[in-house]
């Protein structure tokens, strides 16, 4: 076979295949167009759309199956309403709902271009508006029916808040409850009435009352961190035999808590702790029980002996150690003090005077080291040594000179306790103790023979108490 004639038999099979291709490209062509026009006539009356109306999608349907759907499901509509405590519904009798149709769906046929339905799985799924009616008197009633809606079973939500437990401030977590508002709810439930919904989640749309506050919140958190290095320490305050202590406990008890994560120590709630620690503690011109060196047990009501504590001071002093945030311990402020901060404050070292026994004692940390007769007031002459109580020297002064209406005597040792009265040697005397004083007793003073006089003074500083009865 030449080489011409193997040419001219592939130009032959080569048109064979060109005249097959064409063919078939024209059935597809053919059957395309086919299947285009058959669209354009079936979606010339049927939606291609991939919207709804009144919740029924459109695609595929006429107008009037469209409308005679509506039809019956606005007749049977019901409307599920999920809340946090279940489910409760909404229907068409109780809201007269009706379809009142005014060619909505027909001008939506009208406006679809029926040329574009190939394009058909682009289209939007909106929901169309059509005219569906609700008698809005009995949609409100309806909403305002609802049992979620009722006042006594609501519970308002919470903020996440501090919470002071077992010595520790914690981050109670913020509760949700199941509040609504009216104002809320109803256009939630409007809006899913007319747009055919069959179910609305109240919570899903946040128709609920949130709190504002979460327990992450990073300034609670800093907050509580904070509290609890406050409370973290305790300030005792030392009685002798024992102790006051202001500790976490206590300290929570004073926090007030102001707006944005501020927090301030209640002063007068500090205050009144110092009122009531000076309340317990107290003694100054308070009764005193007391045992004589006779072996009898007195009350003691008068006199100047004993603590009190300075109020005021004490509580600057108080909310210094809060700010201050350490752990000490301290004594409180005074305004005035004794030798023994025991609750029985007269202690064991004291000044004792029995009136009776015309005799004076000293003892000192409960040792005896003076035990002396003495001559008290003139009682005969109404200058009675005042008794019956406590008192403090006041003062310890040597070679001093006693002076009165009718008197001006200087002594060696001065320890007075009572204003002009006081323990003092006596030279002028012969004798001391026995009923001298009824008679012939001092102007009020303790008279005491000089040598006994030199060694009480000798024991006895500022402070110490003098018991007379």
């Amino acid at each position: 076979m030449t080489q011409k004639t193997k040419l001219r038999q592939e130009l032959r099979r080569q048109r064979r295949r060109n005249s097959a291709f064409f063919k078939v490209f024209l059935i597809i062509v053919i059957a395309a167009a086919v299947v285009y026009i058959a669209g354009c006539v079936y979606f010339s009356s049927h939606f291609y759309g991939a919207g709804t109306v009144f919740g029924i999608a459109m695609r595929g349907q006429t107008v009037d199956s469209i409308k005679e759907q509506v039809q019956d499901k606005v007749a049977e509509y019901t409307l599920t309403i999920t809340t946090r405590d279940g489910e409760e519904t909404v229907t068409a009798d109780q809201i007269d709902l009706e379809y009142d149709d005014q060619g909505e769906i027909d001008q939506l046929l009208e406006e679809q271009r029926t040329l574009l339905w190939i394009f058909m799985f682009a289209t939007t799924t909106d929901d169309h508006e059509i005219n569906v009616t609700a008698d809005e008197t009995l949609l409100s009633e309806a909403v305002s029916a609802l049992s979620c809606m009722q006042e006594e079973n609501m519970t308002a939500p919470t903020d996440a808040c501090l919470e002071y437990a077992d010595g520790v401030y914690v981050i109670q977590e913020e509760t949700y409850g199941n509040q609504l508002e009216y104002d809320t709810v109803y256009p939630v439930i409007s809006e899913a009435v007319y747009s055919g919904e069959n179910a609305v989640s109240l919570d899903e749309l946040s128709c609920y009352a949130a709190p504002e506050i979460y327990q992450d919140n990073e300034d609670l958190t800093a907050e509580c961190e904070a509290l609890n290095n406050l409370i973290d320490i305790e300030i005792t305050y030392d009685f002798s035999d024992r102790t006051m202590v202001v500790d976490g406990d206590v300290i929570s008890e004073w926090i007030v808590f102001g707006d944005d994560f501020t927090y301030e120590i209640d002063e007068e709630a500090v205050a009144d702790y110092v009122y009531e620690m000076a309340y317990e503690t107290d003694t100054f011109g308070l009764s005193h029980s007391f045992t004589t060196t006779g072996g009898s047990e007195i009350t003691l009501k008068g006199g100047d002996y004993g603590w009190l504590i300075n109020q005021s001071s004490t509580t600057e002093q108080l909310l210094e150690l809060l700010e201050a945030g350490e752990s000490v311990t301290v004594e409180p402020e005074y305004r005035y003090s004794g030798i023994c901060r025991d609750t029985d404050d007269i202690g064991d070292t004291y000044v004792e005077i029995s009136i009776s026994a015309q005799t004076m004692w000293v003892y000192v940390d409960g040792t005896c080291v003076v035990s002396t007769p003495v001559v008290t007031g003139n009682s005969a002459r109404g200058y009675d040594t005042p008794s019956g109580g406590v008192w403090a020297v006041d003062a310890r002064i040597t070679d001093y000179t006693l002076s009165g209406q009718d008197y001006n005597t200087e002594v060696s040792y001065w320890l007075p306790f009572n204003g002009n009265v006081g323990i003092h040697d006596a030279t002028w005397r012969d004798s001391f103790g026995g009923s001298i004083y009824k008679t012939n007793g001092s102007h009020g003073c303790v008279n005491t023979p000089l040598s006994a006089m030199k060694t009480v003074y000798e024991n006895v500083q500022i402070g110490y108490p003098v018991v007379i009865y």
